[in-house]
Parts: C-alpha cells; sequence; structure tokens
C-alpha cells in the first residue's frame, strides 16, 4: 500500500478568506477630536468630570486626615486605620485621576507604532 499524495487545490471560499483577512489587515485609524459634532461638549464634560473627580479626592483625603489625626489623639486605632486608609486611597485615586490622561495617551502612541 503506498501513500496516496493529494494536492491542495484552493476552493474560491480559501481564495475569498485569504483576499478579506489581506483587506483586514489594511485598516488603519486617525483619531480626529473635531471629527464628530458635540466633541467640544464631550471635552467639556471630560474636564468637568476630571475637575469633579480631584475635588472628591481631595475631600477624603481631609476628611481621612483628620479622623486618622483625632482617632490617634483618643488612642482609637480602629478609626486612626480607616483614616489612614481613607487618606491613602484618597491619594491614589487622584494620582490615578491625574495621570489618566497621560496613560492613555501613552499607550494610544504605543498602539499607533505596532504592526
Amino acid at each position: 500500500m503506498g501513500v496516496s499524495s493529494m494536492a491542495v487545490v484552493p476552493t474560491a471560499a480559501a481564495s475569498r478568506a485569504v483576499a478579506l483577512v489581506r483587506d483586514v489587515a489594511a485598516v488603519s485609524a486617525h483619531p480626529d477630536l473635531h471629527g464628530l459634532p458635540g466633541s467640544n461638549v464631550l471635552q467639556q464634560l471630560v474636564n468637568g468630570a476630571e475637575a469633579w473627580a480631584l475635588v472628591i479626592a481631595l475631600l477624603g483625603a481631609f476628611i481621612g486626615a483628620a479622623l486618622w489625626a483625632v482617632a490617634s489623639h483618643t488612642h482609637n486605632h480602629h478609626f486612626a486605620a480607616r483614616g489612614r486608609m481613607a487618606a491613602l486611597i484618597s491619594a491614589a485615586s487622584a494620582l490615578v485621576v491625574g495621570a489618566a490622561p497621560g496613560l492613555v495617551n501613552f499607550f494610544a502612541h504605543l498602539g499607533a507604532t505596532a504592526k
């Protein structure tokens, strides 16, 4: 018994699939902030949301620090730990909110250079 060799013949469906993959690979995107109507309103909403997030983080840091100070002064270790945690979480959230635009731009640029 011999091994039969079958020639692989490309079908029309396979040719279409290869053409589709080639066409999909040629897709590109060019982000434009002014490309859609209302983009300036969206930018104002994002700026306002970021400002409010920073105000809330600052308020949380103040309240957490005050709770930490008062609870430490009154020797209440449980509330001192909660106040310290609130102050640190508020500081970390302010860091994330402040760094978010830079991180998004960094990864968008990194993604644009990928091939």
